[in-house]
């Protein structure tokens, strides 16, 4: 008798098994998409090469789990919603391409071992995630500053943080408030270094000098 109940004790748990693996739900990706403004006329150009390094973030934006906000000092991941590529190196790349696609410099390429610039752009990213305050938002937080390594210094610096409202309380919405944000975010900041070269012209220089 006992071997019975064994064996319909183990059917069942194949049964719930097999009802799972059925069940599972599929993994989704989400990607931001930048799009830049014009490119200004060559004559504009700033004569100055920049490098862009890998931003300083939570071990959280260097995963690809999409992060929310639970109260005022708790978050979690979603654990179906994902990005295409970890948050940091996303919003990395968003950056190259709106500095690069302005025109203003003579060069925007990332930092590598073989690539030199004049200027470094460094970033750390604070924030970048939905969160019910009461009403659901796209929080993002992140600073940028200029380093110059010849005198090294830090030449430039600044903040920009916003709570861009969510229309509905879905991932897709968190996604698509955070695209418009991050955009925003990152073309204020873009303004601002070209407007400290605009104040403090560079003196004409090759790259890497």
């Amino acid at each position: 008798m006992l071997s019975r109940r064994m064996q319909i004790s183990a059917l069942l748990m194949l049964a719930m098994l097999a009802a799972g693996c059925g069940a599972a739900r599929p993994v989704k990706y989400y990607v931001l998409d930048v799009n830049p403004a014009p490119a200004n006329s060559p004559s504009g150009q700033i004569p100055v090469s920049l490098l862009v390094a890998r931003l300083v973030a939570s071990h959280l934006y260097h995963d690809d789990r999409l992060v929310y906000g639970s109260g005022p000092v708790q978050l979690g991941t979603y654990e179906y919603d994902r990005w295409a590529e970890p948050a940091a190196d996303m919003v990395q790349d968003m950056l190259v391409t709106i500095l690069r696609s302005s025109g203003q410099y003579r060069t925007v390429s990332k930092v590598t071992s073989n690539v030199r610039g004049q200027y470094v752009v460094r970033g750390h990213l604070f924030a970048m995630y939905g969160v019910d305050q009461p009403e659901l938002v796209a929080r993002f937080t992140i600073q940028l500053e200029l380093y110059d390594p010849a005198s090294h210094t830090t030449v430039w610096s600044q903040i920009y943080t916003h709570d861009e409202p969510v229309t509905e309380k879905n991932v897709p919405a968190i996604v698509e408030a955070m695209d418009k944000n991050v955009t925003a975010g990152l073309q204020q900041l873009s303004a601002g270094i070209t407007q400290y070269f605009v104040s403090h012209p560079p003196q004409q220089a090759e790259p890497g000098k």
